[in-house]
């Protein structure tokens, strides 16, 4: 049976959507302002990101309809048709509660009572308004976040025990739903615990056994978790390999892929290109849109597996600065104010933060004294 994953009007979601896309605020707060679940927001971000352009190819019915009263008609027939040929007929029982859940409308001119029998759920349901993270909950993954900082090579049962020891009591269990919702695991001598594509291709591992000697010889990108007054967003960034040097970051309320590709336009057009592109496994950088970018540039692609967690250990470094210097001394209010504090701190860990590793020069003096630009 074909699943149709909701039912909502079209209205409703761009307007979910765009809030989500604008990331003025943390998907826990856009959760509890539309009272919807986090993961359904993110999959309305990520369609409307994705089928943005064709409003503007001639190919849309939208982009032939210039009368206002045709677009509203256009609208309403394909909430018609979502409606009659969707979701309710097409399996919505074979999905589980949850799920059944997210699909009611309660702008949709069937009565909730009606779309509660036709989902099989209680009406008293649809009425619960779900509310956003704690501020318990975001004190846990604080805490944890911390704990993976400081111990890397923790899994979750032994930062259960770390917790337990600072009188947090939570299960085993709860600690790995956090973990996998902040895109975290334990870094040691085995593959990668990242969230991957099965459908997507996997590419082999080229830094065994390379000596990297200049910058723009191999870039690495990553994503981490930054926590926020309330709510938190992830961070992705571009390092050079070599200099240690931060090419580019971006920050999103959702792990999806197209902050990932921005920061990688943005990094091709401020510094050239790398010889090697090099990534763990996960669902953003194996996708067909960011392999095809690499590709098109002529990147040599590079991902992690077994053998290679010291890579992993490498960039864990930059997030711990940032983290111990920078994000845990204040409490971002807003996205705005966290992409401003964090790229000032970027600013000052390129320019001014001398290394150790690197003959106590800065990332930026080391870039720039050896650099060499792909062919």
């Amino acid at each position: 049976m074909t699943r149709k994953r909701r039912n909502h009007s079209p209205e409703f979601k761009a307007k979910v959507a765009l809030a989500a896309a604008k990331g003025d605020k943390t998907l826990s707060e856009l959760a509890q302002q539309f009272s919807l679940h986090a993961n359904q927001i993110t999959t309305w971000k990520q369609e409307l990101l994705k089928n943005a352009s064709s409003i503007f190819d001639g190919k849309s019915p939208l982009a032939k309809v210039n009368d206002v009263k045709e677009v509203d008609k256009l609208h309403a027939k394909i909430g018609q048709l979502t409606m009659e040929n969707g979701f309710f007929g097409q399996g919505a029982r074979s999905l589980n509660r949850a799920q059944r859940k997210d699909s009611l409308d309660k702008t949709n001119k069937v009565s909730i009572t009606r779309q509660c029998q036709m989902l099989n759920i209680a009406r008293s349901t649809a009425y619960y308004c779900p509310i956003g993270i704690s501020d318990d909950e975001l004190a846990l993954r604080k805490t944890i976040d911390e704990i993976h900082l400081e111990h890397p090579y923790m899994g979750s049962r032994r930062i259960r025990t770390e917790l337990v020891k600072l009188g947090k009591n939570v299960n085993r269990k709860r600690v790995i739903r956090l973990m996998i919702a902040m895109g975290i695991g334990a870094v040691y001598p085995k593959q990668r615990t990242t969230i991957a594509d099965k459908s997507h291709k996997i590419y082999p591992y080229l830094l065994r056994d390379i000596d990297i000697v200049y910058a723009n010889q191999v870039w690495a990108i990553d994503i981490t978790y930054i926590p926020m007054k309330k709510g938190f967003l992830y961070l992705v960034a571009i390092i050079d390999w070599y200099s240690r040097k931060i090419l580019s970051s971006r920050l999103s309320n959702t792990m999806d892929t197209q902050f990932c590709l921005d920061a990688l336009d943005e990094a091709l057009k401020l510094y050239g290109k790398p010889e090697i592109f090099n990534s763990d496994q996960g669902s953003q950088f194996t996708s067909n849109e960011f392999t095809a970018k690499l590709k098109a540039n002529d990147i040599r692609i590079s991902m992690d597996g077994k053998g290679c967690w010291v890579d992993n250990v490498m960039i864990e470094r930059f997030w711990r600065s940032l983290k111990y210097e920078e994000v845990y001394l204040k409490a971002y209010e807003t996205p705005k104010e966290a992409e401003l504090e964090i790229s000032h701190y970027i600013v000052f860990y390129n320019e001014q933060r001398y290394h150790q590793s690197l003959n106590d020069l800065t990332p930026d003096q080391v870039f720039f004294a050896r650099q060499r630009f792909a062919a």
